[in-house]
């Protein structure tokens, strides 16, 4: 009789722990579904919205082409490997110039953030510098480069270092004092204090500068592929101004939606590692 009571026991037992997963694996759906349905819902806005300018006639449709249209070109380019390096190209120069802007900026960011006489000086500089239009740095580039792959990165580097420099000093400045104090009280000091407690504080702010950074970044280079053609190197930009040049309406609209594309997944990225970050400083409210 006692073993029977145990068996049934541990049958109960399986069962509810299956019901716990099975309830905690719909709980993941139901998250992930409420997550994707707006995004799904805006997209499919955006194409009818899109599609009835097209049928008002608005615009002939060899300039303006409806959604079916540009979508079976896309899959057209998708299936050559053309279009594919042109992006693994265009890629690699993201993430070489937004690489060397990260370095520069948080080193900028730094040196800005702990010698108060180079606060001073070039605060208002980096400010300057991040406002100023990246199309604008391009006539200079290309003297000092020609049209070379180190005239696009130059630009991308003044486009994105200022906005990872500057999210470093706002997270340095919104640092609470009591924090400085409770890291002076247990013995932290000069670039000891920086290191340990101002600069872990300042993260969230740090985070927000590079995402900021990226877009930059990302706007700088699709400005320099359309500038500077650099031969053998058919980089999305450059399929860009050629499609431009032919009037190819359909594959113009198409590279637009791919470097749409890329940003939001890149955009997304950050937007994860950011939510994650402020769960684990709990800045969420995991009951919302």
């Amino acid at each position: 009789m006692g073993s029977d009571t145990t068996l049934f026991e541990a049958d109960l037992a399986g069962l509810d722990a299956l019901e716990l997963v099975a309830q905690a694996e719909l709980g993941r759906w139901r998250h992930i579904w409420s997550l994707t349905w707006p995004k799904l819902a805006a997209a499919a806005v955006a194409l009818a919205v899109w599609q009835l300018v097209v049928a008002s006639h608005w615009r002939p449709s060899y300039l303006l082409p409806g959604p079916g249209t540009v979508f079976r070109e896309l899959g057209h380019q998708a299936a050559t490997g053309t279009f594919w390096r042109a992006i693994s190209i265009t890629m690699r120069r993201a993430l070489v110039g937004y690489s060397l802007a990260v370095v520069i900026g948080s080193a900028i960011g730094v040196a800005v953030a702990t010698v108060k006489p180079l606060r001073v000086a070039i605060g208002s500089l980096i400010t300057g510098l991040q406002t100023m239009p990246s199309i604008a740095w391009f006539p200079l580039a290309i003297l000092l480069f020609q049209l070379r792959e180190s005239a696009i990165l130059f630009v991308v580097v003044l486009g994105a270092a200022p906005s990872v420099a500057n999210g470093l000093l706002a997270g340095v400045d919104h640092v609470p004092p009591v924090l400085v104090r409770s890291g002076r009280v247990m013995g932290a000091k000069g670039l000891a204090l920086y290191r340990h407690v101002v600069l872990p504080a300042s993260l969230p702010a740090f985070v927000s500068g590079l995402k900021q950074g990226w877009a930059f970044a990302w706007r700088s280079l699709m400005a320099g592929e359309l500038l500077v053609i650099v031969a053998h190197r058919p980089s999305i930009g450059t399929r860009l101004q050629f499609a431009r040049e032919n009037t190819d309406a359909p594959a113009v609209v198409a590279l637009m939606i791919v470097i749409l594309v890329i940003g939001i997944v890149v955009d997304g990225v950050f937007s994860r590692a950011d939510s994650a970050m402020r769960h684990r400083r709990g800045l969420v409210d995991r009951a919302a």
